[in-house]
């Protein structure tokens, strides 16, 4: 069985790793490409995993691995907010970005200015049953992040 203390971290871990690889594998092997709001929500998911790396390397000092891991779950939650605001304005629900963005980074030449796809971000470029890739990163990084809590609060409870 998971040792409840680790299971936390664990899950602040995997979520953003799972929803991030999903981000890379909708734009790399099914070239749905980003907009500038797709990667607002994978930088908190970045510094998730990152803190919950942390937490899990620095397992035997309980306090820093509570910490880190409470932040990781906060990164996931903001990621989730960012989705709540990218769909919004993918439904109309309220004003986004009013320029555009191309998946062209780093140094680029004008040849790659000009061959960069425009991605719009209040046009979704893939929907299930209406909710669209940002919906669905607001649904499972809020259910992440509550799993989470849930799961620190249990491997408190737990310790007692």
């Amino acid at each position: 069985m998971l040792n409840s203390r680790i299971a936390a971290p664990l899950v602040a871990f995997a979520a953003p790793l799972l929803l991030y690889g999903g981000a890379l594998v909708s734009q790399f092997g099914f070239g749905l490409h980003p907009c500038e709001m797709c990667y607002w929500q994978r930088w908190p998911h970045q510094a998730a995993i990152v803190l919950a790396l942390l937490a899990l390397l620095l397992r035997r000092n309980n306090g820093a691995m509570r910490t880190l891991t409470l932040l990781a779950a906060a990164a996931i939650a903001i990621s989730g907010a960012i989705g709540v605001f990218h769909a919004g304005v993918e439904y109309g629900w309220w004003e986004g970005l009013t320029t555009c963005s191309t998946s062209a980074a780093g140094p680029v030449s004008l040849d790659d200015i000009m061959n960069a796809p425009i991605v719009r971000c209040d046009v979704p470029q893939w929907t299930l049953g209406g909710i669209s890739l940002a919906g669905f990163n607001a649904i499972f990084s809020f259910g992440a992040a509550l799993l989470v809590l849930i799961l620190l609060r249990r491997g408190s409870t737990s310790a007692r």
